[in-house]
């Protein structure tokens, strides 16, 4: 019987000693972890009004933008000197080719002289073969050496376009050219739900005539509500911002529209003058309590 409650007694000092060592170890006025975090500091920012481009990308390969066809004016001659090559400068009435009749016929040769001056951009005389006005052209020539990026655009986005619209074309290989709608085609392809756009370029001689391009068009500005790109959160529900109201978080579904040096343009979710966490989803969530801390003009870490 004495050692049984030698035993309890033992069992009971141990339980003592624990209690004293977590007693030590976790003060009674320290808070729980969870209230050591209320009111975490935050960087935000304050939502404003900016007028975003509206741009539209369209890509293409260069034309002329006035391609000439040169035949020959009769039948039955045969092609007996060629004097230019693709990529010629002509003037008007120069001298392209010459045309005889074929061996033992009688008739005097004939000069193929050029309709328009411009740049010869491609060649089908062939010395010894006939010349026919039925067959592909002799020369084609683009009038004035001047080009234009023939490309395609969505068919709700014709609308949109109009002659003279600013542009800027990317040719393969070249720098930045400035460019300008010229026509939009009223037809639209079936298959594709395409329909054509011609921007002109102009006269440059490095421009090639089926080179790949592609072009920004400013067809306008939209003015709405933005914020930093930093602060937009994408997750399976679409896309969201965390607002702070009342010093807490609130995780708002947003509709992000034109996205222009660093801003996302929010068209529908977010009001002009609301505060948002700048650099959204990193140490926030719903509901938090925060103190939220506005950012200043130069970017800054949360």
């Amino acid at each position: 019987m004495n050692e049984r409650v030698t035993t309890i007694q033992l069992l009971a000092q141990r339980a003592a000693a624990l209690c004293i060592a977590a007693a030590l170890a976790y003060p009674a006025h320290a808070e729980p972890r969870a209230k050591a975090n209320v009111e975490r500091a935050v960087t935000v920012t304050q939502t404003k009004n900016i007028c975003f481009p509206d741009t539209l990308q369209v890509t293409g390969v260069l034309v002329a933008r006035n391609e000439v066809l040169v035949r020959p004016d009769r039948e039955g001659l045969q092609v007996s000197q060629v004097l230019v090559e693709p990529g010629a400068d002509v003037v008007l009435g120069q001298v392209l080719a010459r045309l005889t009749p074929p061996e033992g016929q009688p008739g005097a040769s004939v000069a193929v002289q050029a309709p328009a001056a411009g740049i010869v951009t491609a060649s089908n005389a062939v010395i010894g073969a006939t010349a026919s006005t039925r067959a592909e052209p002799l020369f084609r020539i683009a009038a004035r050496g001047e080009m234009e990026l023939l490309a395609e655009a969505p068919i709700k986005s014709l609308a949109s376009l109009a002659p003279d619209q600013s542009a800027k074309v990317e040719i393969l290989g070249l720098a930045e050219l400035p460019g300008k709608v010229r026509l939009a085609s009223v037809a639209i392809n079936p298959t594709t739900q395409l329909g054509q756009v011609r921007l002109f370029i102009g006269t440059d001689p490095p421009l090639r005539i089926g080179t790949f391009g592609r072009a920004s068009i400013e067809i306008g500005e939209r003015c709405n509500p933005a914020v930093p790109l930093s602060a937009v959160l994408y997750g399976p529900g679409g896309t969201m911002v965390q607002v702070v109201r009342d010093s807490r978080i609130e995780t708002r579904s947003v509709t992000v529209g034109l996205l222009d040096e660093g801003q996302a343009e929010i068209r529908e979710g977010l009001a002009e003058g609301e505060m948002v966490v700048a650099r959204a989803g990193a140490f926030v969530r719903e509901g938090d309590r925060v103190r939220p801390v506005v950012a200043d003009e130069a970017p800054t870490q949360q």
